[in-house]
């Protein structure tokens, strides 16, 4: 899926749109998103600017916004929106700099009515940056 799909999908906007693609994608099951860490995002004039490093919590924002193109791509979810409602279990590995691409892996482990949990990973290369559970609801 390109950006514009993305965004036909999800009510998410710049500079609050954090996926650039979806590389691979299996309906209600497991998606692949990119986001091409551009050195000129906004959060990295206040976000220790003296070394740029991406919040953790926009890393796992971008997840989520990859689990939401996941659950609102079910016909049985498309026209609603889907709300994070959790994160557990997060761990933060590795920073992530400008000039990085993160691969963003969800898989749902439980889907029923509208509510789903996903196990949430991100890469950068092939070292994990960032690993936890979300959780979100479609309405």
């Amino acid at each position: 899926m390109t950006k514009e799909q993305i965004k036909s999908i999800i009510p998410h906007r710049e500079p609050f749109l954090l996926v650039d693609e979806i590389t691979e994608f299996e309906s209600a099951k497991k998606a692949t998103g990119k986001l091409y860490v551009d050195p000129d995002f906004d959060f990295f004039k206040g976000h220790f600017p003296e070394k740029k490093v991406m919040p953790g919590v926009l890393i796992i924002e971008s997840l989520a916004q990859v689990g939401a193109v996941l659950l609102l791509s079910d016909e049985r979810y498309q026209g609603k929106i889907a709300y994070f409602t959790g994160i557990k279990n997060a761990k933060m590995r590795r920073q992530v700099i400008p000039g990085d691409t993160l691969t963003l892996r969800v898989e749902i482990v439980r889907l029923k009515a509208g509510f789903g949990i996903g196990q949430a990973e991100a890469f950068v290369g092939d070292e994990l940056a960032v690993s936890c559970e979300i959780s979100f609801a479609a309405q």
